[in-house]
């Protein structure tokens, strides 16, 4: 398995779907089924009974996972996609549309 490009935390923008134009910011990545959360992204309504920790139980409202290929990673305000390279005997993420290291 390779690794993921996109890690918690970044900031992305959705090329695809319903939600299409929208930012946010990672929340989560699963990276078995290529998936991740995007705060703000995807809502879906969901009916839940009263328990422990809610009281009330009712309607909620909370993300749902979207799928990695329409989510681009989102850099000084641009979209661009993401490459590896080896710089000081580490492995770096990079900007391929500038060139600058992410991380």
């Amino acid at each position: 398995m390779s690794t993921m490009k996109i890690k918690k935390g970044d900031t992305v923008k959705v090329i695809a779907g319903k939600d299409k134009d929208k930012e946010g910011k990672v929340i989560s990545v699963d990276q078995k089924k290529s998936k991740v959360l995007v705060e703000g992204v995807n809502m879906i309504t969901k009916h839940t009974k009263p328990s422990a920790s809610n009281q009330n139980g009712g309607i909620v409202t909370k993300e749902a996972p979207i799928d990695l290929s329409n989510v681009m990673y989102l850099h000084k305000g641009k979209i661009t996609r993401i490459g590896f390279k080896i710089e000081k005997d580490k492995k770096v993420r990079f900007a391929k549309a500038t060139g600058d290291v992410i991380d």
